[in-house]
């Protein structure tokens, strides 16, 4: 199967299709820009953080159902994140979740992917000075890549980005490519707007 390449506001079937399809990764990956100057071009030290936020049906956040780099697993142990990469350096997936559809409680209808900036207040940073940011989704059983989205939006000054997001569908799972720019520093601010 080939991968799909999505535009944003596509949605698309994830686990139709695909039977037996329960355990998936999501990788997030990005690049710095280079900056340029007279004396050559460097790359800008940027620490993105990729989260997930695990939301009921009325889309709101229940207790500590945001997995992030300062908590690593859902209580269920449905989603779990592979830690922090703080330079984003190198080909490939820069953080990944991992996701058992086969085990999300009952009362989680989505999860949002989320990519914020850490300490950008300080450091004056924004999505403007990354390039190349993309989400994928690949069967975890086989490495196979399902689906890819690019964002290729320009978000310069914006501090957090809503990426995507796996949402139930009667029995089914869904992928919404969302690529939405927001002004949040934190995680912990971001999730604010679902409480």
């Amino acid at each position: 199967m080939m991968t799909i390449s999505l535009v944003k506001g596509q949605k698309i079937d994830l686990t139709k299709g695909n039977a037996g399809l329960s355990k998936i990764v999501v990788g997030l990956g990005w690049n710095p820009v280079e900056k340029k100057s007279f004396f050559g071009s460097k790359k800008v030290d940027i620490d993105c953080d990729a989260s997930a936020l695990l939301l009921d049906e009325n889309g709101k956040l229940q207790g500590k159902n945001l997995v992030c780099f300062h908590n690593l697993k859902s209580p269920d142990g449905s989603v779990v994140h592979s830690g922090d990469n703080r330079t984003g350096e190198g080909d490939g997936d820069d953080e990944q979740i991992h996701v058992d559809l086969g085990r999300i409680p009952a009362n989680v209808h989505k999860i949002l992917m989320v990519v914020n900036i850490y300490d950008c207040v300080n450091r004056k940073q924004d999505f403007g000075m990354i390039s190349s940011a993309y989400i994928r989704v690949l069967n975890q059983d086989n490495q196979q890549e399902l689906i890819r989205f690019n964002l290729t939006d320009n978000y310069s000054g914006k501090t957090a980005l809503v990426v995507g997001e796996i949402y139930r569908h009667g029995s089914e799972w869904k992928f919404n490519a969302i690529g939405e720019g927001l002004n949040a520093p934190h995680v912990d601010i971001l999730a604010r707007n679902y409480q």
